[in-house]
């Protein structure tokens, strides 16, 4: 058991913070380098649009993020927390480092396979989850997941503003600043996290963790389909508003990385204030499946408003689209480890990491080209997909409710 339950969950939070302001911390830059900074072998690599190698870039991170969280989730149910944990902090630093170098020598190959293995060594977060929902009795799951949040929202409400300040040192410094940010978290890790040793003293070769282990392991077990299908089209939306309304924005209003850092701050403020204040409440007031049909169904009706809206207005729509966010996904990772959490832990906050992932990697492939004719078909897209995910789980949710009453008793 772990003997410092609240220091270990502070722990947690703060490199989630930090850890997630290293990764926002470009985010508002990303659309204006390559839509509108002057032209380089980067930003126009081999003569394409530069719509398409921004696609490519959003789209290589998220599935770096996917192979990691397939396996580091599931690696340190074997091996312990802390011990995976700090290794895949190290290999972020490194990434990030090598992020910079890739900007400061304009290789766009050298860019995206650095953002690759950012992208496969972040996918820790799974672990900070699950670390966070041990720590019940001492406190809930719940709580420790909505305070989590709380703080990767933190960070995503950090970083943009950073970014969208700091850009006037140059894009490559970015970087370096996302990397001191991971490296801080490393420091954090390693000095404050206790040592929780290996969890299985199976020593089976590694090709063999990797066929065994892996988070999607847990789809063999078919009552976790009806979850699965709801959170992949869920997230499929919900990332086709969080990669291209940057590109929105610059499209519609020629937006600076400030602006877009901006609006980006009542987006993520919304998402913090609801999860900390809100979260618990919704959670025992409607249940997670409940809770998650409401915010899912807020978040399609809102995406469809948002790209007819003028630049005053989208403020207070980011502010409502932040509070749907926050408690779809406070719900999710709650209802999975209370229902299949018996199945390892790393592995289920793997499995909702890897789903936001492959989802992610998806919707860039897809939502790129389609930027090319308009961001606000890639934005309405997404409020489509999200309002199918409402009408699967719809269908479903008893069979859900009855899962978790189960698994309750």
């Amino acid at each position: 058991m772990n003997q410092r339950p609240r220091l270990t969950l502070v722990t947690m939070m703060l490199a989630g913070f930090l850890g997630t302001a290293g990764i926002a911390l470009p985010y508002p830059v990303l659309a204006p380098y390559f839509l509108d900074f002057p032209v380089n072998d980067l930003n126009h690599f081999m003569g394409w649009h530069p719509k398409v190698l921004l696609s490519v870039s959003l789209a290589i991170y998220p599935l770096g993020l996917l192979i990691g969280s397939m396996y580091i989730g599931a690696f340190s149910d074997l091996f312990g927390r802390k011990k995976v944990m700090t290794l895949s902090l190290v290999g972020a630093v490194l990434g990030y480092l090598l992020t910079a170098w890739s900007i400061w020598s304009t290789s766009f190959v050298g860019f995206i396979m650095s953002r690759f293995l950012s992208g496969m060594c972040e996918g820790n977060i799974s672990i900070a989850r699950a670390i966070a929902v041990e720590l019940e009795p001492t406190i809930s799951k719940a709580r420790g997941l909505s305070l989590m949040y709380s703080a990767t929202y933190s960070g995503w409400l950090v970083g943009p503003i950073l970014g969208g300040y700091l850009v006037v040192f140059g894009v490559m410094e970015l970087f370096l600043f996302a990397a001191v940010g991971m490296l801080v978290s490393l420091l954090l890790v390693v000095l404050i996290l206790e040592q929780d040793g290996e969890r299985n003293s199976n020593k089976n070769r590694l090709i063999t963790l990797l066929k065994q282990q892996n988070a999607f392991g847990l789809l063999k077990d078919k009552r976790i389909w009806p979850i699965f299908g709801f959170y992949f089209l869920y997230t499929l939306g919900l990332n086709a508003f969080y990669e291209f309304y940057p590109v929105w924005f610059v499209d519609q209003f020629s937006a600076t990385p400030k602006m877009i850092a901006h609006c980006t701050v009542f987006l993520t403020a919304a998402m913090i204030i609801v999860s900390v204040f809100f979260v618990p409440k919704v959670q025992s007031h409607w249940g997670e499946v409940k809770a998650m049909l409401i915010g899912a169904t807020l978040l399609s009706l809102l995406l469809w408003v948002q790209p007819f809206t003028g630049m005053e207005q989208v403020k207070w729509i980011f502010v409502m689209i932040g509070g749907a966010i926050a408690i779809g996904n406070s719900m999710v990772p709650t209802f999975l480890s209370t229902a299949f959490g018996h199945l390892g832990q790393g592995k289920v906050m793997g499995l909702q990491t890897s789903t936001f992932c492959i989802s992610n990697f998806i919707i860039a492939l897809i939502g790129g080209p389609l930027t090319i004719i308009s961001a606000t078909y890639t934005l309405l897209f997404g409020g489509v997909l999200v309002a199918a995910a409402v009408l699967l789980l719809w269908t479903h949710r008893h069979n859900q409710k009855n899962l978790l009453v189960r698994f309750d008793s």
